[in-house]
C-alpha cells in the first residue's frame, strides 16, 4: 500500500535517503524470497509469516502510540476487500518471484501505473492523464527488451522463450493488474483511514487468507536447510521492517504521497539478485529495465 502525506515541493534529504533504504529492504525482501523458495518454502507459506508478523508489529505499533482502531461502517466493508486483493497480489508476485530472476519479476510488476490508469477508467470513468498515455508505449517496450521477448539475448527464439518465461510474467502482470486494482479503491473508498490502521488491518487479512489457503494445502511448507530459514526470516524482517517505516516514520517527514523514488527497487533486486544469487542479464535486458524504471519514475514525479 502507499503512504500519504501533504504534498510538497521538494523532498527532504531524510526523506529520500528512507525512500532509498526502503526500496532497497524491499528488493533485498524478494531476494530472500527466492532463497527460501529454492529451500523447500512456497509461495503460500512466505506469504502466511511475513504477513502475520508484519500485522503483529504494526499493530503492536498502534497500541503503543494509543492510535485508535475506530472505522467507520463502510470502511468495514471494503477494507476486507482492499486485504483480498492484496492477498492475491502478494501471492501471485512471489509466485513470479519463485520462476524468474527476481528482478525482471519486479520489472513487469512495476507496469502497476498502467493498470491503476485502466482500472480508475473502467470503475470510475477517469481518463488517463496525458503523460500516463504517452508513457505507456515506452514502458511496454522497456519490458519487451527486459523480458527478451523475442528470446534474442538467450538465442532461444521466441516460443522457447515463452515456454521458459510465460508462467512468471502472467503472474507478474496479475500481480501488478491486482495491485493497480486495491490502489484505484484505496484512494477512492478508504483514502480517509489512517494509513497504519490500514496497513494493519490489510495485513491481518492477506495473513488470514493465506492461513486459509495453507490449510487446504496440507499446512505450512518450512524450510529444509538453514538457507531457507535465513531466506524466511530475511524476508520476514525486511518485509515487516520497510512497512513499518513506511507508515510511521515517513509521515513525519513530510514525503511526498506515492513517491517514485520508491520504484529503483527492480535495480536495487538486480544487484543483490546478482550479488547472492548469481543471476544476471543481458546488456539489452538492462537497458530495457532501467527504461520501464526511468518511466515510472517520470510517472510518479508528475504534478498532481
Amino acid at each position: 500500500m502507499t503512504t500519504s502525506s501533504p504534498p510538497t515541493a521538494r523532498i527532504s534529504h531524510a526523506a529520500f535517503a528512507t525512500l532509498l533504504l526502503i526500496a532497497l529492504m524491499m528488493g533485498a525482501n524478494h531476494v530472500a524470497a527466492r532463497v527460501a523458495f529454492d529451500h523447500g518454502v512456497d509461495v503460500i507459506t512466505a506469504v502466511t509469516v511475513r504477513s502475520t508478523v508484519t500485522a503483529l508489529a504494526v499493530g503492536l505499533l498502534l497500541a503503543l502510540q494509543g492510535i485508535p482502531l475506530r472505522l467507520e461502517a463502510r470502511h468495514g466493508k471494503v477494507l476486507p476487500g482492499i486485504g483480498g486483493l492484496i492477498a492475491v497480489q502478494s501471492l501471485c508476485l512471489y509466485a513470479a518471484v519463485a520462476r524468474l530472476p527476481v528482478a525482471l519479476a519486479l520489472l513487469a510488476f512495476n507496469t502497476y501505473p498502467l493498470w491503476t490508469a485502466l482500472w480508475a477508467r473502467i470503475l470510475y470513468r477517469h481518463r488517463a492523464e496525458r503523460r500516463v498515455l504517452l508513457a505507456m508505449p515506452v514502458m511496454l517496450l522497456g519490458l519487451a527488451m527486459a523480458l527478451d521477448v523475442l528470446g534474442a539475448a538467450s538465442g532461444l527464439g521466441a516460443a522457447a522463450q515463452w515456454r521458459q518465461i510465460g508462467t512468471g510474467v502472467a503472474f507478474a502482470l496479475a500481480a501488478a493488474a491486482t495491485f493497480g486494482l486495491a490502489l484505484v479503491v484505496t484512494q477512492h473508498e478508504a483514502s480517509d483511514v489512517d494509513g497504519r490502521v490500514r496497513t494493519l488491518t490489510t495485513m491481518a487479512c492477506v495473513a488470514v487468507i493465506a492461513l486459509a489457503v495453507s490449510a487446504t494445502r496440507g499446512g505450512l511448507h518450512l524450510p529444509n536447510a538453514m538457507p531457507g530459514w535465513v531466506g524466511l526470516a530475511a524476508l520476514t524482517f525486511l518485509y515487516g521492517t520497510a512497512f513499518t517505516v513506511m507508515f510511521t516514520i515517513l509521515p513525519r517527514l513530510g514525503v511526498v504521497g506515492n513517491s517514485a523514488i520508491m520504484n529503483v527497487e527492480p535495480i536495487f533486486a538486480l544487484g543483490i539478485a546478482w550479488w547472492v544469487l548469481g543471476q544476471s542479464i543481458a546488456p539489452v535486458q538492462l537497458a530495457g529495465g532501467l527504461l520501464v524504471v526511468a518511466t515510472v519514475v517520470w510517472l510518479g514525479l508528475r504534478r498532481r
